[in-house]
C-alpha cells in the first residue's frame, strides 16, 4: 500500500551482496544502503564484510553526507550488528551495546521490521533501490583493484542517481532532497568511534591474529600484548599510543598479511631466510618489490656474495624509513642510460651519493650496502 512520509522524519536501512572482481580475484562484498524515505535520496557503501564495524562506519558515511540526520524512526531488518536478541514475534529487541552507545550518539530512533519475507514489505524503499544499483552499477561485473577505488565510483553513481526520478514523481530525487534537507536533525559535533577494540599477544613469528586473519608487525614486538582497532576496510595496531602497523583488512578467511619491512631486522640478522620469506612474496605480489628490485639483488649477491649481497640489499631496504624525512629527489635523476634502484620512486643512490642521507660511513648504508651503491653507479 503507497505511503506518505513527512521530509527529514525517516530513512530506511539495508545490507546486500555484490560481486566484484577485485584485484583480479572474484568476491563477494557487501553494499550498504542508507535511503530517505521522502526524497529517495539514497548513500551506499561498499564493504568486505557487513559486520558492525561496516554498520557504523555506514552510517556515519550516509549522514555526513546527506547532512544530518532522521528526526523520527529509520528502519532496519534484524541484523546482528543491531540486534542481540528478536523477543517473540512482536517489536521489542534485546540490542547490542555498542549500537545503543552508536544511535544514541546520532540520536538515531530505531524501528524494526518483523522477521522473515513480510518485514522485507515494511522497507520496500530501500529493498528496492539496492536492486536497482545492483542491475545499473553492478552489471557487468566491476573490475577495480581495492575497494576505495570502488566507492569513489560508487560515490558518483550517487551523485548521477540524484538527478533520475523515481516512477511518476513529477521531480528529480535531488529536487526533493533539496526540501528534505534543511529539516534534518544536525550531526553531533563529537566523533564516534566506529572500530572495534582487541589486545591480541604478537607470536614468535611476529603476527597477530584479529577475528579469523593474522597479520604482522615489526619483530621487536614479540610476545607482546598490542592494541588493535579494527575496521571495516582496514585496522590499526598500536604499541600503547603509537601506531605500529597499518594494514588492509583481509577478506578471505584464515589468510595472512605480512609487511616485509617488519621483517627486516629479523632478516638483516639472518639473511639466508630472505628469498623464501612469504613477506618478500606478498611484496612481490602487491608490487612493492619489483623486477627491478630483484635484478639490483642479483648483481649485488654477483658482486659480494650471497650473504653480503642480500644483507646489502635488506640495509637499503632500511633507508625507507628515513625518505620521508628527505627532501624530493629531482625527477630527472633516474633518466640516465643506467638503472638505478628505487624504492617507493627515489632513487636510492642519488640520495646517499648527493649527500641527502646521512653520510654514508656514519649512517645505515655504511659498508656493503654502500660498496654496492659504488658499483653499481659506476
Amino acid at each position: 500500500m503507497s505511503q506518505t512520509h513527512l521530509p527529514g522524519h525517516e530513512a530506511e536501512v539495508d545490507f546486500g551482496d555484490v560481486t566484484v572482481r577485485l584485484a583480479g580475484e572474484l568476491v563477494t562484498c557487501y553494499l550498504f544502503s542508507l535511503r530517505l524515505s521522502y526524497s529517495g535520496k539514497t548513500v551506499h557503501r561498499v564493504f568486505a564484510s557487513c559486520g558492525q564495524e561496516a554498520f557504523f562506519e555506514e552510517h556515519v558515511h550516509a549522514l555526513r553526507t546527506l547532512g544530518g540526520v532522521p528526526r523520527s524512526k529509520a528502519r532496519y531488518e534484524n541484523l546482528k550488528s543491531a540486534v542481540a536478541q528478536v523477543l517473540g514475534l512482536n517489536r521489542a529487541r534485546v540490542e547490542t551495546d555498542r549500537w545503543i552507545a552508536f544511535r544514541s550518539h546520532f540520536n538515531i530512533e530505531s524501528f524494526y521490521c518483523r522477521p522473515g519475507i513480510e518485514g522485507a514489505h515494511e522497507k520496500g524503499g530501500v529493498e528496492g533501490m539496492i536492486g536497482y544499483f545492483r542491475r545499473n552499477h553492478f552489471t557487468p561485473v566491476p573490475e577495480v583493484d581495492c575497494l576505495a577505488e570502488l566507492n569513489e565510483m560508487v560515490d558518483q553513481w550517487d551523485l548521477h542517481d540524484g538527478h533520475r526520478r523515481i516512477g511518476s514523481w513529477p521531480r528529480t530525487v535531488d529536487e526533493y532532497f533539496a526540501v528534505e534537507q534543511p529539516l534534518l536533525m544536525p550531526l553531533p559535533q563529537e566523533p564516534f568511534e566506529t572500530g572495534r577494540l582487541f589486545t591480541p599477544r604478537v607470536d614468535r613469528y611476529s603476527q597477530i591474529a584479529v577475528r579469523t586473519n593474522r597479520y604482522s608487525v615489526p619483530t621487536r614486538l614479540i610476545g607482546k600484548r598490542v592494541r588493535v582497532v579494527l575496521h571495516a576496510s582496514h585496522l590499526v595496531v598500536y604499541d600503547r599510543n603509537v601506531e605500529v602497523a597499518r594494514h588492509e583488512r583481509l577478506i578471505a578467511k584464515g589468510s595472512c598479511r605480512l609487511d616485509l619491512d617488519h621483517y627486516l631486522e629479523a632478516l638483516i640478522r639472518k639473511p639466508g631466510a630472505f628469498p623464501g620469506a612469504t613477506a618478500l612474496e606478498q611484496a612481490r605480489s602487491a608490487g612493492k618489490f619489483t623486477p627491478v628490485h630483484d635484478a639490483w639483488c642479483a648483481q649485488a649477491r654477483k658482486i659480494h656474495g650471497e650473504r653480503d649481497g642480500t644483507r646489502a640489499l635488506i640495509e637499503v631496504l632500511l633507508l625507507n624509513r628515513h625518505l620521508a624525512h628527505m627532501p624530493p629527489a629531482p625527477r630527472a635523476c633516474g633518466d640516465g642510460p643506467h638503472i638505478l634502484p628505487r624504492w617507493d620512486g627515489v632513487p636510492l643512490c642519488f640520495l646517499c651519493l648527493r649527500g641527502w642521507l646521512p653520510c654514508p660511513c656514519t649512517s645505515i648504508a655504511h659498508g656493503a650496502a654502500f660498496r654496492v651503491f659504488a658499483g653499481l653507479v659506476s
